[in-house]
């Protein structure tokens, strides 16, 4: 004979209901808002994701095309130090934007041992169509905020960088 099958009971951080466990974040964030940040930013990461689920291109592959269209080619090393992408993540960000015909690999003018990332045309049609669709990603990812808080907490933001 075989043992019946066990009732697994809800934990209780999973019973809906419980508003003390479902404002703990925010109530957190009040003493520490490092781990209110962290988690804020990981819900609007989540966002851009399913934003850019339509697109044959990355949120990371996103930024290295923003940033060289903004302030022109760049060595790998400076799109991974400047957008804080890991090297190694960096290497296959840039090795599927090349796949796709989005950037190509020169040789560095004043380094003949590196290479600078260069966006062909293609990058730069790529990157006008998800940007057309940034302002109503905004607009979803930060729906809680006015408009004026959205100003104020990117002044804070600039402000925590330093990059102002």
């Amino acid at each position: 004979m075989s043992n019946p099958p066990k009732i697994r009971r809800a934990s209780p951080s999973r019973v809906v209901g419980d508003i003390k466990r479902e404002q703990y974040f925010a109530r957190l964030a009040l003493d520490r808002p490092d781990v209110g940040l962290c988690r804020a930013t990981t819900l609007v990461a989540k966002s851009i994701d399913a934003d850019l689920t339509g697109y044959d291109i990355s949120a990371a592959q996103h930024l290295v095309l923003k940033m060289l269209s903004d302030v022109g080619p760049c060595s790998q090393q400076e799109l991974s130090e400047q957008l804080r992408i890991d090297r190694s993540v960096m290497v296959g960000c840039i090795d599927g934007l090349e796949d796709s015909g989005f950037v190509r690999r020169e040789r560095h003018p004043k380094d003949r041992r590196a290479n600078v990332i260069v966006p062909t045309p293609d990058g730069f049609a790529a990157l006008t169509e998800v940007e057309n669709g940034v302002p109503g990603f905004l607009d979803r990812a930060f729906q809680a905020l006015t408009p004026a808080e959205r100003r104020t907490l990117a002044r804070l933001m600039i402000k925590i960088l330093d990059v102002a």
